[in-house]
């Protein structure tokens, strides 16, 4: 199937915003948006067989991303549902490694505070919303693993 054809099985999007990045180097490079407002060095983890250097690394900003995403769900599904989830937190943990045939992947567990919601049920269809909601759950549903964890 070739990428175009991927795009016409899946919901279109009606695209209200582009965000543009270009990077050179890869996983030891250097990356920066089209507007400028973020520019990053990268630098591979030890864990990976890199020299654990001071840049960032693709799955870090994938996790801080998914986190904000999320969360800014959240947030919304709680004003339209007379809650408040101004106080909560969520910490996204992108786990990355070998899946089969010298292939890799990703799986995510975000951990979710939710201070101002004492009712565990309440907390949980919030989440459970945000989960339908949040376009970067869209985006990896059927693909990669996701924990939703209520902390």
């Amino acid at each position: 199937m070739s990428t175009t054809e991927a795009v016409e099985t899946q919901h279109k999007v009606r695209v209200l915003y582009t965000a543009e990045a270009t990077t050179t180097g890869g996983r030891r490079g250097h990356g920066k948006t089209s507007d400028g407002r973020l520019e990053v060095d990268f630098s591979s983890p030890t864990e990976l067989g890199g020299d654990g250097g001071p840049g960032t690394n693709p799955e870090q900003l994938f996790a801080t991303g998914f986190a904000a995403c999320y969360q800014n769900a959240m947030i919304g599904i709680a004003r339209r549902t007379h809650l408040t989830a101004d106080d909560s937190t969520v910490t996204a943990r992108v786990g990355f490694g070998p899946i089969a045939s010298g292939r890799f992947g990703l799986e995510v567990e975000l951990l979710i505070h939710l201070p101002s919601v004492p009712d565990r049920s309440a907390a949980e269809a919030l989440i459970a919303e945000a989960d339908r909601r949040c376009p970067y759950t869209n985006a990896v549903r059927g693909n990669i693993d996701v924990t939703l964890t209520l902390v």
